[in-house]
């Protein structure tokens, strides 16, 4: 009986081992992308099978919140784990002088906020959690947490950059309002202008994955700049905004699907995006790491320039759902259940505490953060512990506690029931004064 215990022993050993390997992790977020823009989703005419595979290989929440109505809190959030207000990037690193045409020079682009401003050097991001745990850590793609060397990503815990800092560029030109604007580690570069953005992402992206596949545990951060508006100069587009860009070869598949040319461009440039993100999938897979993988995808915020987020009311910028709710999609064979739909109540605030989780990583010391390993949630074997969820851009505020929602905005207020409105539609402020009350407290 002794030899052949012995024996199993190991035959199953190294099994253990592989099983107990921490797995890699491709976190991909998008760039205002809305609640229903998912071709499994149905309600709109988008071609999206790769996401839409992960969704059915994997799990998708449908009351999935970010914690800011616009990208750079909420990527500061998913970076961090935190509140904007508690990691102190509570706002846009944004030079509004872009918003009337200006065109900036060198000098005055290095001293202005766009430059000087980032992500507190003091917050420790996911990067440097999982660096120290001894992954490979690489970010490909739109990282607008500062430019100045001290935000940019090797000063804060990756190992490698290819992307741009700030919050938007020309997918052909790569420059922001003229700016060149990618970098490639601490340098500016320019060697890949002309080509389309998106597949240039891809390509870099491969080829961080292809370096660390099968032989040490790897985290990309694959944040996309589509389908955001391109960041270019109505001068420099014959007098006008060119709005979301997509090669012609995306944009003809949806003439005549939609209503006019603009959106037919937004829904080109997410199709785009998935087919590169099925050619990422597809290496994992010829690698045979699949089952090691996690994958989640998410929106930073609200969809902008889509068509509409209905059922949600409302959109980028906003407190109503339309600007808060996004898709949400993580995929872990073996570990989450394939084919997941979860109402459960669900925020950024999760991603780090469950990659932590998921990988073995210890959570920073003395570091307070915000949310917690939504992997029992996926699989069904606890409810969300998510009571409440609190927003704030400058003077509009929203407060979502339990199936309640409050908002007290520019754009409107009131309180809704969203386990029978999720539109927003029906204020019930008079109706339900005590509640309305504790919302506000």
């Amino acid at each position: 009986m002794f030899r052949p215990v012995v024996l199993a022993f190991c035959l199953l050993a190294p099994l253990a081992l592989l099983a107990a390997a921490p797995p890699n992790i491709v976190l991909i977020v998008s760039d205002d992308q809305g609640y229903p823009d998912l071709g499994c989703i149905g309600t709109k005419p988008l071609h999206t099978p790769h996401l839409d595979r992960l969704a059915a290989e994997g799990a998708r929440g449908t009351s999935f919140y970010v914690t800011w109505c616009a990208c750079t809190p909420s990527r500061g959030s998913l970076l961090t784990g935190r509140y904007p207000q508690r990691n102190g990037l509570y706002d846009m690193v944004r030079n509004d002088l872009v918003n009337y045409g200006h065109r900036y020079d060198w000098e005055e682009y290095a001293v202005s906020p766009e430059m000087t401003l980032g992500l507190d050097p003091k917050e420790i991001t996911i990067g440097d959690m999982l660096q120290k745990a001894g992954y490979a850590t690489g970010v490909v793609g739109k990282w607008d947490m500062g430019q100045a060397r001290r935000y940019l990503p090797l000063q804060r815990g990756f190992d490698f950059f290819y992307g741009h800092g700030n919050n938007g560029i020309d997918y052909y030109t790569h420059e922001r309002y003229g700016i060149p604007s990618l970098f490639r580690g601490n340098q500016r570069t320019e060697e890949d202008k002309g080509q389309y953005i998106t597949h240039v992402f891809g390509r870099e992206a491969q080829r961080f994955i292809r370096e660390h596949l099968g032989k040490r545990p790897f985290f990309l951060y694959l944040p996309f700049n589509a389908p955001h508006g391109a960041s270019t100069l109505a001068e420099d587009n014959g007098g006008q905004k060119p709005g979301v860009q997509a090669p012609e070869e995306y944009v003809a598949r949806y003439r005549g699907l939609v209503k006019d040319e603009k959106l037919a461009r937004y829904c080109a440039a997410v199709t785009c995006m998935d087919d590169v993100i099925g050619e990422l999938l597809q290496t994992i897979e010829e690698a045979g790491q699949t089952d090691n993988t996690i994958v989640l995808f998410l929106s930073d915020n609200g969809g902008s320039g889509n068509g509409g987020n209905e059922p949600l009311k409302g959109s980028k910028s906003t407190m109503w759902e339309g600007g808060l709710r996004v898709p949400f999609l993580m995929r872990w064979p073996g570990r989450v259940p394939a084919g997941v739909v979860t109402d459960e109540f669900l925020t950024a605030l999760e991603i780090v505490p469950t990659l932590l989780a998921a990988s073995g990583a210890p959570a920073p010391e003395g570091v307070k953060l915000d949310g917690f390993d939504l992997l029992p949630v996926l699989r069904g074997e606890t409810k969300s512990p998510r009571k409440a969820m609190f927003w704030q851009r400058r003077a509009d505020k929203a407060a979502r506690v339990g199936h309640w929602k409050w908002v007290d905005s520019g754009k409107g207020k009131g309180l809704f029931d969203l386990s029978q409105d999720i539109g927003e539609k029906n204020d019930l402020s008079k109706e339900q004064p005590e509640m309305l009350k504790r919302m506000q407290d």
